[in-house]
Order: C-alpha cells, then structure tokens, then sequence
C-alpha cells in the first residue's frame, strides 16, 4: 500500500508542474492581448499624429515648436473621387471614418488595376482618396495629396504638396517604407526631398511630365529631380508611382477639374 501510495504521489507530481506552465501561459496570453487591446487606440492616435506631422512637412508648414494639433487648424480635410475628381460629400463618405488603404481592397471602393495600369505597383486603386487643402486666412494656399508605390523592398507611403497654382511642387515627405537604409531609405533624407520644391508636375496641357532620376532627353530642369546615388530601383519606384498618382488612374481628373473652375479658390 504505501509503495501504491508512493507511486500515485509521483505520478502527481510530475503532472503538476505542465499544468502549472499551462495556466501561467494561460494567464500571460490574456495579459498581452489586454494590452495590446488597450493600447491600440493610443498606437492609432500615434499613427494618426505622425501622418498629421507628415501632411505638415510637406507642405512646410511643420514648426516643433507649436503642436500639432494646433498647426494642423488651418488645413481642411476633404474626400474627393478619383475617376470624376470631384469633391464628396461627407453624407456620402465621412472624412474622420474613412481608411483609404482598406478601402482600395474592398470590392465596393477599391478595384483591381491591369498590368498597363498598375504603373506603381500597387495592383488595386481606391474609388475614393483624401486631399487637404492648407488655407491662409479663407484663401486655399495648397493642396497636398496621398501617394504611394513599390520601391525595391516595400510599398512606400508619402503626401506631395502642390501650390496654388496647381503645377508647382511645395514639397515632399514619405512617412512609411522599408527600403534600405543608406541606400533607398535617403527618400525621406530631407536635403533629398529639399529638391523637389519648385519643380514643375505638369506642362501648360496638364500632362505630368515630371522626371525624377536619370534624364531622359532634353528635359528642362524644372520638371528633373536627381535620384538617389546607389538606389536607382527605389528612384524608379518613385518616378512610377509620381507618373501613376498624377495621371488618369490617380489626381489628373481633379487637377483638371480644379482648372476648369479657376484653381483652388475658383
């Protein structure tokens, strides 16, 4: 009897410690995903914060002295539909619930782009996308605009900001890519992005003509921007993803119909 007893002491013993480690990673695991629940609408503020910080640098209105918050009163946040570039109404699609990178994967909002259209590399396009309008006053200063593309390793993100004039680029900021350090990554070294201001996206006829690596032709040195030394892959990326945002697929439409109507504050 006691070797019995024995035998069962050791068989529960043996036991205890995996279920002691089940109910440990048990625990853990609740840990973590309640942390990682509450602390997502912190990271989607964070998130929101440094696009608000992005849209402000290229348009070089960023001060770290003030908040962003309080520089960003000034730019009017609008939807505009890409295919008739005209503005939405937000009864039709609000501004503050609208994710526009979901939406290009949705069967609704977004559609698949052929192999002719897919200039950038991004296989699906939006039926919907933002602008934001900085204003002076009730004058319209600028408008900036979402872009993005394939670089070499990643899908790069970024917001150009045109002038009133609607050909003359204020300036450029890429907020998220994973192109290598050094090399692709310079897309976001600001001496690089210094460049783009002042360069021209259009020609008198709204034709995006803009260049941005080695020339090709005569090209005049406002519609040329250097590309990046070493990075030639990442530099086309960016020259395709400027001609798709800018051409038929992307932004034309609205230009277009910004100049019909006299410009931004016509």
């Amino acid at each position: 009897m006691l070797n019995e007893g024995c035998y069962v002491m050791a068989k529960e013993s043996a036991a205890k410690p995996f279920y002691s480690v089940l109910v440990l990673a048990f625990f853990c695991s609740l840990m973590v995903a309640g942390a990682a629940v509450g602390l997502r609408p912190m990271q989607e503020q964070n998130k929101l914060q440094d696009q608000k910080k992005n849209i402000l640098l290229a348009a070089g209105l960023f001060d770290s002295s003030s908040s962003i918050d309080m520089l960003f009163e000034n730019i009017e946040t609008r939807i505009v539909e890409l295919e008739s570039g005209t503005f939405v109404s937000p009864d039709v699609v609000s501004p503050e619930d609208y994710n526009q990178l979901k939406a290009a994967m949705s069967g609704d909002l977004g559609k698949a782009l052929t192999s002719e259209e897919d200039i950038a590399g991004i296989r699906r396009v939006e039926k919907y996308s933002y602008v934001y309008l900085a204003k002076k006053g009730d004058t319209i200063s600028q408008i900036i605009v979402p872009v993005r593309g394939k670089g070499l390793w990643s899908t790069m993100l970024g917001y150009l900001a045109v002038d009133a004039d609607l050909t003359t680029i204020n300036g450029m900021s890429f907020y998220q890519h994973g192109e290598t350090p050094g090399l692709g990554g310079e897309i976001e070294n600001p001496r690089w992005l210094e460049k783009w201001r002042g360069k021209k996206l259009f020609d008198e006829n709204l034709n995006e003509i803009l260049l941005i690596g080695k020339k090709k032709g005569q090209i005049e040195e406002e519609y040329h921007i250097d590309g990046l030394s070493g990075a030639t892959l990442t530099t086309n990326g960016v020259d395709d993803l400027m001609t798709f945002w800018f051409g038929s697929e992307g932004f034309k439409p609205f230009f277009t119909q910004l100049r019909k109507k006299g410009g931004l504050n016509g």
